[in-house]
């Protein structure tokens, strides 16, 4: 690792264990089931947690989790060979999501929101699986933002993500380690790494609705940006700084 590899490094490092200390995100004892897609925010969760895990002082364990969903073109040797070569415990699991949702499908609903939802069933009931009580998601600053701009711009509710929440099944908790960690600092050390960074293989990818939303609120935040540095720190902090009395409910 070159010395600015490590800076950046060290940087969302730093991010990620500020996160841990604030929500409570890690515990003495935690099995965490790393949902491992291929992307570059997964695959720099996983390494940063590594990393923290062999400095910390408490003791956790970590499994990576990747799920090959189907579709023609999806890698999942890539990541089972590098995280083997890498000495990182790891599950694969194949499934028939492609399948599903051609089956399932209602017209007119979201493709990309029903696969969402098969993938979080899937990581959970794997985890349970596993004997693991934690998962732990790569979301990131930016998308937590943005989903709190989205909600408000096309759903008209207050609402985002949680740094830690129950999940669905009631069985596991689900963290997000990397909240304070902005996607740009994120690109530039993936890019640095040797990750292989592999698409989910949609036949669809790009063409949802949702995803063309999410890409306007990205480009919003980046042209706010130019005048408000400080834009994506303002509206985080507005997640946790919530003055109930002055609004609607």
């Amino acid at each position: 690792m070159d010395k600015t590899t490590e800076k950046l490094h060290n940087r969302i490092k730093r991010c990620c264990g500020k996160a841990i200390g604030d929500f409570n995100l890690i515990e003495d004892g935690d099995r965490i089931a790393v949902a491992v897609s291929g992307g570059k925010d997964s695959w720099t969760l996983l390494h940063i947690l590594d990393d923290l895990r062999r400095r910390a002082p408490v003791n956790f364990e970590l499994i990576a989790v990747n799920f090959d969903p189907g579709f023609r073109g999806y890698r999942s040797d890539l990541i089972a060979d590098y995280l083997q070569r890498h000495n990182l415990p790891w599950h694969l699991e194949k499934t028939a999501s492609a399948a599903v949702i051609d089956d399932k499908l209602r017209p007119g609903s979201s493709y990309c929101a029903f696969c969402a939802r098969l993938r979080r069933g899937f990581l959970y009931s794997v985890a349970q699986r596993l004997g693991c009580n934690k998962v732990a998601l790569g979301h990131h600053l930016d998308d937590f933002i943005e989903t709190l701009l989205l909600n408000q711009f096309f759903a008209g509710k207050l609402a985002a993500m949680s740094p830690k929440m129950p999940a669905e099944n009631g069985q596991q908790t689900v963290i997000r380690p990397l909240v304070y960690v902005e996607e740009a600092l994120i690109s530039d050390y993936s890019g640095r790494c040797d990750f292989p960074i592999i698409s989910c293989a949609c036949p669809l990818a790009g063409e949802q609705e949702q995803r063309q939303q999410r890409q306007r609120m990205k480009r919003l935040i980046k042209e706010l940006s130019s005048e408000i540095p400080q834009i994506r720190h303002s509206l985080l902090r507005a997640m946790g700084n919530i003055h109930h009395r002055h609004l609607l409910g």
